[in-house]
């Protein structure tokens, strides 16, 4: 049997499959597809793809790993919405950007479904964010201690002036977030708190919440955390994280 590689034309040869990655004709049709997907998963890991590499055909896919075509085609659909791969049509499946955009999108529906109940899901949401930034602080006072950031203050200087003009401030606190954990240097870190970021910011106006009178303080907090980060003091920039989360939990605990 031919090798084949991600990325080769489709043939009429057949790749071994890798010991132990072939899936056993005993699976139930259920347990197949799953095998399927991780097979295919597998693939991708042994052959060290990357976002945008092109895998092989459903056909050689099918054959490596000892199942179907519709199997594989199944799979590349789960697999497809996850992220983890994207197929275009006349084209072929390729591996996807391996986002964190399916499990955005599923939080958003989560949290705006409890939207009409106890907001539980929201304040886990907002829970999550605080956590992730205490998480940080260290880090991060590390990094700019002693460092002038002057794009950093330009945020939070635009942040105050649309507070005080009872405005939201959604892509300043964004690039903010974002400046402070990039500076940091954790990259897993930085997306889940975006992602986090994005389902807090995409629910809250459905809510109808009264978000305007913490907004001044809001944004005060912002200047604490940098200015704390700035000097180097872990503690003052825990303070600050948690007095910029204050006023959205004091208004959903009474709500």
């Amino acid at each position: 049997m031919s090798t084949m590689r991600a990325g080769e034309p489709e043939t009429d040869s057949v790749v071994d499959p890798p010991v132990g990655h072939a899936v056993p004709r005993t699976q139930s049709t259920r347990n197949r597809k799953d095998v399927t997907s991780e097979a295919i998963k597998q693939f991708i890991l042994d052959n060290k793809l990357g976002p945008g590499d092109p895998l092989p055909g459903e056909t050689s896919l099918a054959e490596a790993l000892d199942v179907s075509r519709s199997s594989v085609r199944e799979a590349l659909r789960r697999l497809e919405a996850l992220d983890i791969v994207v197929v275009r049509r006349g084209s072929g499946s390729f591996v996807g950007a391996l986002s964190m955009s399916p499990l955005v999108e599923a939080l958003i529906f989560k949290t705006t479904l409890s939207a009409g109940g106890d907001l539980a899901t929201l304040r886990e949401v907002i829970q999550v964010r605080r956590f992730l930034d205490l998480g940080m602080s260290e880090a991060i006072c590390g990094r700019l201690r002693g460092t002038s950031q002057p794009g950093l203050t330009a945020l939070v200087h635009s942040m105050v002036d649309s507070a005080e003009k009872r405005e939201t401030f959604t892509d300043a606190d964004l690039a903010f977030h974002d400046g402070l954990l990039a500076l940091a240097g954790n990259e897993v870190v930085r997306q889940l708190v975006n992602s986090f970021w994005q389902i807090h910011q995409s629910v809250v106006p459905t809510l109808g919440l009264a978000v305007h009178e913490g907004l001044v303080q809001t944004a005060h907090a912002h200047g604490d955390m940098l200015n704390a980060a700035i000097a180097g003091d872990v503690r003052a920039y825990e303070r600050a994280v948690c007095d910029h989360y204050l006023p959205l939990e004091t208004i959903l605990d009474n709500r």
